[in-house]
């Protein structure tokens, strides 16, 4: 069990696993400003182009194989919310495209910006150091 609850931590102690729980909980403060603003902006302004059809109220009453009670909800499909959450999924899917292509492109100029560094001269061979040594040599007893 020691074994194992060292491991678990380590495996915690990642930065690639908190890096996923902080994209998770910004995920999903994300996806409440997406689905704001698909229900809030974008679905008033496309229900203008359908004629002032609201997409919440767009649904199918089914049939009730019972008698149901004079205080019972009809029994509905509601597709104009399943055509909202699309909507909202693209635009989503939209943004996070959007932040990966960006994301890409940094880190080719980066990657780039690496490749255009000059690369250091070759450090001499051992022959030409032992030549060198020779020359100096060579000048100091000329002195």
């Amino acid at each position: 069990m020691k074994k194992f609850i060292e491991e678990f931590k380590a495996f915690i102690n990642k930065g690639n696993v908190l890096g996923l729980a902080v994209g998770v909980i910004v995920g999903g403060a994300f996806s409440t400003i997406t689905t704001s603003l698909t229900n809030d902006i974008i679905m008033p302004i496309v229900s203008i182009f359908m004629g002032g059809v609201d997409f919440k109220n767009l649904t199918v009453t089914l049939p009730t194989f019972y008698t149901p009670g004079p205080d019972a909800a009809p029994n509905t499909l509601n597709y104009g919310n399943f055509i909202a959450a699309v909507i909202n999924f693209f635009i989503l899917a939209l943004v996070v495209f959007f932040i990966v292509k960006a994301v890409n492109k940094a880190m080719s100029l980066a990657k780039k910006k690496e490749e255009e560094a000059p690369a250091a001269p070759p450090e001499p061979s051992a022959e030409e150091k032992l030549l060198t040594e020779i020359r100096d040599l060579l000048k100091d007893q000329n002195k």
